[in-house]
């Protein structure tokens, strides 16, 4: 491989005068704009509270609550901006402020006592051209007696608030693209089958597609949750004859070990390089999982209290955490993918990024036991990529490219819920070589634990 194909494989791709790859986002990258045109962040999501909008009323309006500077900064990077509509004011509706219902939902679309037509029409009004893509609400699988509740109404007032939201936000902008909330998944496990089951009892329900475009989902802490969750959504649909697109919105594994930023908690042992290690896994299984997009929860820790958990890439003191040279390396060697295809195996996982000219492999421990792998070679040289960032040339021998993986920490009560450290095998080359497979494991332990997806894990 030629110096200048080598250049090729360790640039950022938007650094060679594309626009980054529009798949891979983060929550709020507004809060370091630089840092995300530095990263290669694709897309983000920015909030917008209704309750902040109009504070005093219907004919209210503050403009002030997202500054016009965050959608410039963005679109001025290639970084698409996506909106998430929420937060009930309080003189919008009976029940409680934020999480309540809105008042006057089940009336016609066009009727001014219909506040919240009203609200979305106004909102993607004003926005249309700039932000296309809106997200209803956040999380309404959460009951309402629970810790981090967002909606107070039931499943059939969702689909109302969100049948309204479609109707209204297609008289705004004919181009719009409506989202569900982002769902959980473990708080409950029914909810999007109810919900098509209550769309699917709509008399106009199959010409509006259901009254949604994307499904959203939240995917946190364990790495094998993703494809496990993503299947799912993939079956929950398919039973109603759908095929949507499917956004993994939040996704993360928020450390408790870090040194700067010291918390406690009961559960979920994650350490900073395990934060890395699970972004890397995460967006590289859902990809292979048929996932249109995906998006880090979030980009920056911006005033978070001391003991806060800390979920940000960039730490408040705008430091950054190893997390943050993952999501590079996403941005990187992920980029221009055309399909992926996953390979688990008991001691590993394998997954594949065909990216025309250009394959990446993502592989990783599934164990506490350090494992060496063949890996089928597709050129005559490749780019070894540590999850740090450090590389390696290399040249496979025989047609086969060596590869030592470290084992999982293993931490956390429920096992091993994030891989050990990912390597990442990057050729310029293309094809389907097969997967690798074991040379030579070193066991650590008389009984390795490994971790299922488990309930609770947002």
């Amino acid at each position: 491989m030629s110096l200048w194909a080598l250049s090729l494989l360790t640039a950022p791709v938007w650094a060679q005068g594309a626009p980054p790859d529009p798949r891979f986002g983060a929550v709020e990258a507004f809060h370091d704009p630089a840092a995300a045109v530095e990263a290669g962040v694709g897309w983000e999501r920015i909030l917008f509270y209704w309750s902040e909008l109009q504070p005093g009323g219907p004919e209210d309006w503050n403009g002030y609550h997202v500054p016009d500077r965050w959608l410039e900064q963005a679109a001025g990077a290639g970084r698409e901006v996506v909106g998430l509509l929420k937060h009930t004011p309080a003189w919008a509706t009976d029940g409680p402020p934020g999480c309540g219902v809105p008042r006057g939902l089940d009336l016609p679309v066009d009727d001014p006592a219909n506040l919240w037509a009203a609200f979305v029409r106004r909102v993607v009004g004003l926005y249309a051209g700039r932000i296309d893509h809106w997200i209803i609400w956040n999380e309404p699988d959460i009951p309402p007696d629970t810790y981090g509740a967002e909606w107070c109404g039931s499943v059939e007032e969702y689909y109302r608030l969100l049948q309204v939201a479609y109707l209204a936000a297609h008289q705004a902008n004919p181009d719009v693209t409506i989202h569900l909330a982002g769902l959980t998944f473990w708080h409950d496990r029914t909810y999007l089958r109810r919900l098509l089951a209550v769309a699917a009892q709509a008399p106009t329900g199959l010409e509006h597609g259901y009254y949604f475009d994307v499904v959203s989902l939240h995917i946190y802490f364990q790495t094998e949750s993703i494809p496990y969750v993503i299947n799912e959504t993939h079956a929950a649909l398919a039973e109603h004859g759908l095929q949507k697109p499917i956004w993994v919105n939040e996704t993360n594994a928020s450390p408790d070990s870090d040194p700067l930023w010291p918390i406690e908690r009961p559960r979920w042992r994650v350490s900073l390089e395990e934060q890395a290690g699970f972004l890397l896994q995460s967006f590289a299984l859902a990809l292979a999982s048929g996932a249109e997009r995906v998006a880090v929860y979030k980009w920056m820790d911006a005033a978070l209290p001391p003991g806060g958990e800390p979920f940000g890439l960039i730490r408040p003191d705008s430091s950054r955490r190893p997390a943050y040279d993952a999501f590079r390396l996403i941005a990187t060697h992920y980029a221009g993918t055309q399909a992926a295809y996953a390979a688990r195996q008991p001691l590993f996982y394998q997954v594949t990024l065909n990216r025309g000219g250009q394959t990446t492999r993502v592989l990783w421990a599934r164990t506490a036991t350090p494992v060496t792998v063949a890996v089928p070679a597709l050129a005559t040289e490749g780019l070894l990529v540590a999850q740090d960032g450090t590389t390696e040339a290399l040249e496979p021998v025989d047609g086969v490219v060596e590869v030592t993986l470290p084992g999982a920490r293993c931490a956390d009560a429920l096992g091993c819920i994030i891989g050990g450290p990912t390597v990442l095998l990057v050729e310029a080359g293309a094809g389907e070589p097969g997967p690798a497979w074991v040379l030579a494991p070193t066991p650590m332990s008389p009984s390795e634990p490994q971790a299922t997806p488990q309930a609770g894990a947002t």
